[in-house]
């Protein structure tokens, strides 16, 4: 057994459904896993979504720490780490009996840490869920209980933008910046903050301004000028520069965030339409949170016609482009509907690319902030040649049970890429939608 001062961590299935490496996240300290834990993950092994691919990850790691161990005293997890415990079922403690259902796989993991921490007094015995509810009962009977923050972002105030604002900007700054093709060097502004590449810069003075963005091949201040995509012109600054990056083949991962009607996935959309002759397939998915947290499987009807509420707002944004197609074809829908006929474009909730490795493709995740980290950066990887990526979603606005603006797998993207000579990112601020919307948006 592992020396007296250190604690003990009781992990909940959806820590382990959220990270499937969370056994080696708490350092020199003990992890217990429930074997009701055990016997929940076994109900997830079969499937391809990501809650299936973490279940399977995880009884494998298990099966690698133990090899032809047992778990009596505990099995050491790795090189600086603690030991790796499974607690059989025990009766429910006579604090916990009156009070809570005892065939309850909640409160068989809340019986097995609150029995835990009444075994080994002089140890501290933390409760780690995603569970909001489980967390505010082991509370109530005087349980430690945490939240997993391995991966969460930890200020996000502070959260990157992709742009800034340079005040008091001499006018020949500006005139250079405008004219010359090799821009101005970083030093010109007077930042106190470090330039990233590939931010974008608002050059003003009292009396005139101008757009550039950091280019990171020589991180000189490039001048960009506005540019229309498939027909959408943009409304406003932070749209130019969203579409700037949308269409800037050097950049090959963006990420777009903002509020709803901000324009994220019409931008994205728009700009991989319009260079759909650089790319073999526009495929353009989203993740599928279902209605009160069910299955697909309990919605009537055909694979299609359970999809289809969420596909929706993807062919909605698809037909305002058409609406604002300056070719009479694109107008009338005809080569749009020839890109989705021969699969050159793909709208898909996004479990449908399991599996597959991208390549010559123009990816866009859309809602993205339903999205886990590891989910994230699973679907990064299977970025091949000529592939972009491009995530949009509104980090304030989460339907999955167990994210927030913290956790979420969009808040992480853009705090851990920030920097990168391959990546952007654009914050979208001002509604675009109509007043009505926008009005809703800031009041409601």
């Amino acid at each position: 057994m592992t020396p007296k001062t250190t604690k003990f961590f009781v992990l909940d299935t959806n820590v382990i459904l959220h990270d499937s490496a969370c056994l080696h996240q708490f350092k020199e300290h003990d992890v217990v896993v429930p074997i009701t834990v055990i016997e929940e993950l076994d109900k997830f092994k079969k499937g391809n979504e990501s809650l299936n691919f973490q279940a399977r990850h995880f009884l494998k790691e298990l099966d690698k720490i133990s090899a032809d161990g047992i778990f009596n005293g505990g099995i050491p997890i790795g090189k600086n780490n603690g030991c790796l415990l499974i607690k059989l079922d025990q009766r429910f403690h006579p604090d916990l009996k009156p009070h809570f259902e005892n065939d309850k796989p909640d409160h068989k993991i809340l019986n097995c840490a609150y029995c835990l921490a009444r075994e080994f007094p002089d140890r501290e015995v933390t409760l780690v869920t995603k569970d909001v509810n489980l967390r505010v009962k082991a509370k109530a009977v005087r349980l430690i209980a945490e939240d997993y923050t391995t991966d969460h972002v930890k200020d996000i105030s502070t959260i990157y933008k992709g742009y800034r604002f340079e005040e008091n900007v001499s006018r020949e700054v500006i005139d250079k910046l405008c004219h010359d093709p090799a821009g101005v060097p970083l030093k010109s502004f007077r930042s106190r903050n470090k330039f990233r590449p590939n931010e974008f810069v608002v050059a003003r003075n009292k009396e005139m301004s101008a757009l550039g963005f950091v280019d990171p091949h020589d991180m000189m201040i490039k001048h960009i000028t506005k540019v229309n995509a498939s027909g959408i012109k943009p409304r406003n600054v932070e749209q130019m520069f969203a579409l700037h990056a949308l269409m800037n083949e050097d950049i090959r991962l963006v990420t777009v965030s903002g509020k709803a009607g901000t324009g994220k996935t019409l931008l994205a959309l728009a700009a991989a339409l319009d260079q759909r002759d650089n790319y073999k397939q526009i495929f353009l998915a989203r993740p599928i949170i279902a209605l009160s947290n069910k299955d697909l499987g309990y919605l009537p009807g055909s694979v299609d016609e359970k999809i289809s509420p969420y596909m929706q707002p993807l062919y909605d944004n698809l037909g305002v482009i058409q609406d604002n197609a300056i070719d009479t074809v694109e107008r009338r829908g005809k080569k749009f509907q020839k890109m989705l006929d021969e699969e050159k474009l793909v709208i898909a909730p996004l479990a449908y690319i399991r599996g597959r490795s991208l390549v010559d493709t123009y990816f866009i995740v859309d809602e993205a902030q339903n999205l886990t980290p590891h989910e994230i950066k699973t679907i990064i990887t299977r970025a091949g040649e000529n592939t972009k990526m491009v995530f949009t979603g509104d980090i304030f606005q989460i339907d999955h049970p167990y994210l927030d603006i913290y956790s979420n797998g969009l808040s992480y993207l853009i705090d851990k890429m920030q920097g990168q000579k391959l990546y952007t990112h654009i914050f979208l601020e001002k509604g675009e939608r109509s007043e009505l919307a926008e009005l809703a948006s800031d009041l409601l």
